[in-house]
């Protein structure tokens, strides 16, 4: 599944020695999660003009493009505090570099910076009410509306101001506030987007602790940070210096008008399988997802030479239900077996295409090659975390035959996607989705693919597996598989539908 895009991926650190240091490599660690720009902000007491100040760094383009000056790190991004921001736009325009966070101001109360993972599903009429107002926006990402309304509001403390504004929004937001005097971590009530927070022993000032925010805990593992827990759904933690010398840190919560409903499809696709998120290990679930699948579709019987069928993956994504898929199918005791038949190139640039191309196919062969020896002749049976468009899909099949698959099965650790997703990822119109295209008919999608057969996990088989992975009783947001919407969105919202 290669159309439905990453969001966002966000890091935060407080009391820490190199601050930007650390978020450069926690960035790095979440770029699976955005690679259209990134960006950090640090806190740090500015002798010259007496008072605090947030410097900032952020462009277009990957971590390491946007950060490759040592003088980034060695006299700008200075101080013990700061946040960082990956970003793939899911709200505003992906060229207007006003969007790209994150996004630093000054008011009345001071500095204060804001990274953001999700989308808002009331941004529509929360900027429309500020237009009227006659606010100035400097971007067209809905993220500004939450600066916007901690800025207006008519509360005392800083921590009230920004816990009023969370009341008024809807929707999925994971989010790291900086202010000059600490960090503050916030997820949504439905819980819609992971976030995690973690120390580093030894790492800031005089030998004591760092603590840090991650959207994964894959970015915990490089800055060698220890997972503590999960931000909770509908927590604001305010992480400030005085906690860290005693680990205890004021909680808020918000109201809770919906029952909790994290995304699924972090499980899915999303999250590396090195991360815990929700709790669980993803490549624990990713696995039970693999045997369930083994349940719901079953490989081909072998060939008539009596030759077994072989299971190869779509990498990255699908590579860990593939091995839960054909471990269960052995205890099923269900003829096949694992083998790497393609290969993804992980290097490709974006600008490999040229004008004129086809740009889809090439882009797709320019990341992917098949291992001709393994498929000539075998009966292959490919796996997928999940059919989006089925453009990718069809084009992967043709690639296969043509590398002399004998027959070639299509297997789907997910069910069916039939309906976009407003809360943080960058869907297809409901129009365009592989599935209501062709009207869920499984035997039209399989002609359309080309395939010798087609089958898609269940929705039930999918809850069981990460069910039985995470014995957690939180519920999951399954939209993009139902239609069935746990927080009320507005239809036809485009993310450049704000653009001038």
């Amino acid at each position: 599944m290669r159309q439905i895009k990453e969001y966002c991926g966000i890091f935060g650190i407080v009391n820490a020695n190199n601050a930007a240091n650390q978020i450069y490599l926690g960035l790095h660690a979440l770029q699976h999660r955005g690679q259209e720009s990134a960006g950090i902000v640090t806190s740090v007491y500015d002798e010259a003009r007496q008072k605090m100040v947030m410097p900032v760094h952020k462009g277009n383009g990957l971590v390491l493009d946007v950060f490759k000056k040592p003088s980034i790190f060695n006299s700008k991004l200075l101080g013990t505090s700061g946040i960082g921001h990956n970003r793939y736009s899911t709200s505003g325009s992906t060229n207007n570099r006003a969007n790209i966070q994150p996004f630093v101001v000054q008011y009345r109360d001071g500095n204060l910076a804001l990274a953001h993972n999700g989308n808002l599903s009331n941004a529509r009429e929360l900027r429309t009410t500020f237009i009227e107002r006659g606010t100035l926006f400097q971007s067209t990402s809905d993220t500004e509306l939450v600066l916007h309304l901690v800025a207006q509001s008519t509360r005392r403390r800083q921590e009230d101001k920004i816990i009023d504004a969370l009341t008024q929004v809807e929707g999925a937001f994971s989010l790291v506030f900086l202010t000059d005097e600490s960090l503050i971590a916030v997820r949504d009530p439905n819980g819609f987007r992971p976030l995690a927070l973690g120390a580093i022993e030894g790492a800031g000032p005089d030998g004591t602790k760092a603590y840090c925010i991650a959207s994964e805990t894959c970015a915990f593992d490089l800055v060698g940070a220890e997972y503590i827990r999960d931000v909770e759904p509908g927590e604001i933690l305010v992480i400030n210096r005085a906690g860290c010398e005693n680990g205890e840190f004021q909680s808020y919560h918000l109201g809770r008008n919906f029952g909790i409903s994290q995304c699924i499809f972090e499980y899915v696709y999303f999250s590396r399988p090195d991360s815990k998120i929700f709790g669980e290990s993803v490549d624990k679930v990713r696995r039970k997802i693999g045997k369930e699948l083994a349940h719901d579709a079953p490989p081909p019987p072998p060939g008539k030479d009596g030759s077994c069928p072989i299971v190869i993956s779509v990498p990255d994504s699908s590579n860990t239900a593939t091995l839960g898929y054909v471990s269960e199918c052995k205890k099923l005791e269900l003829d096949c077996r694992f083998e790497i038949g393609l290969i993804r190139n992980h290097y490709v640039g974006r600008t490999f295409i040229a004008p004129g191309q086809d740009s889809r196919e090439r882009k797709v062969r320019s990341k992917f090659n098949t291992v001709t020896g393994v498929l000539r002749d075998r009966i292959v049976v490919m796996i997928d975390d999940s059919i989006v468009r089925g453009t990718t899909a069809k084009q992967l099949v043709r690639m296969v035959r043509n590398a002399g698959a004998q027959e070639v099965h299509f297997r789907v650790a997910s069910p069916p996607v039939i309906s976009p997703c407003f809360y943080g990822m960058d869907f297809p119109s409901h129009e365009e989705l592989f599935a209501t295209r062709h009207g869920s008919e499984l035997e039209e999608m399989k002609e359309w693919l080309q395939v010798d057969s087609l089958a898609y996990l269940s929705i039930e088989g999918l809850i069981r597996a990460v069910k039985s992975a995470n014995e957690s009783e939180l519920g999951y947001c399954d939209a993009c598989f139902t239609a069935k919407y746990p927080v009320p969105v507005s239809m036809g919202v485009s993310k450049d539908e704000n653009e001038w």
